[in-house]
């Protein structure tokens, strides 16, 4: 079996205690890795997203070293659909070519793989044979912003758009956890690494 590096991800998400995975969460400081294995990286976003503009913590570089790490030593690097990250490295966006190093990148949603909520992603992929195999479309349980009117008050999230009824607004938490399936799949991303 084929170790691979976890990067920048979760101490208590679905990367530790997985055979193969060497993960490097915070306390590691993936920006410290320097291989040799393939990796999957999950940089900070806050950054790059949509709400930049409330980020409280200047993790800039950790994106910035997560696209050279993949760059050199092959794999998958994630982040929210339109990352403002792609633009800055020069990386393709879906349906692009191949850039110079050979990435090229993937949209998907993380909801097919469980997650309770909408949450386009995209994946830039290099030294990585293009997946021929993606689970079923699946329909969210849980909503990421919007607002539900109620009988005592309006409840107000995010860009303002209305819950759709019998869906569940999500947590910050939920938001930012990487489905279990998802993971899995990513690391078999990156173990194909030629």
């Amino acid at each position: 079996m084929r170790t691979i590096a976890a990067l920048y991800v979760d101490a208590k998400g679905p990367y530790q205690n997985v055979e193969g995975v060497v993960p490097w969460d915070e306390l590691a400081d993936a920006r410290r890795y320097f291989g040799p294995h393939p990796v999957v990286a999950h940089p900070p976003c806050t950054r790059y997203g949509r709400l930049k503009h409330l980020a409280k913590r200047n993790d800039q570089d950790c994106a910035l070293t997560a696209v050279c790490q993949v760059r050199y030593w092959g794999g998958v690097l994630e982040h929210p659909a339109q990352s403002a990250l792609w633009k800055l490295c020069g990386m393709p966006t879906p349906g692009e070519p191949a850039d110079a190093y050979g990435g090229y990148t993937l949209e998907v949603d993380q909801c097919d793989w469980g997650h309770v909520a909408r949450k386009p992603t995209w994946l830039y992929l290099i030294r990585v044979p293009r997946p021929t195999e993606f689970p079923p479309h699946r329909e969210p349980t849980h909503w990421c912003s919007g607002y539900r009117l109620s009988s005592t008050r309006s409840k107000r999230r995010g860009n303002g758009q209305p819950v759709p009824p019998g869906i569940k607004v999500c947590s910050a938490v939920q938001r930012r956890r990487t489905p279990p399936a998802f993971a899995k799949w990513l690391i078999e991303l990156a173990r194909s690494v030629r």
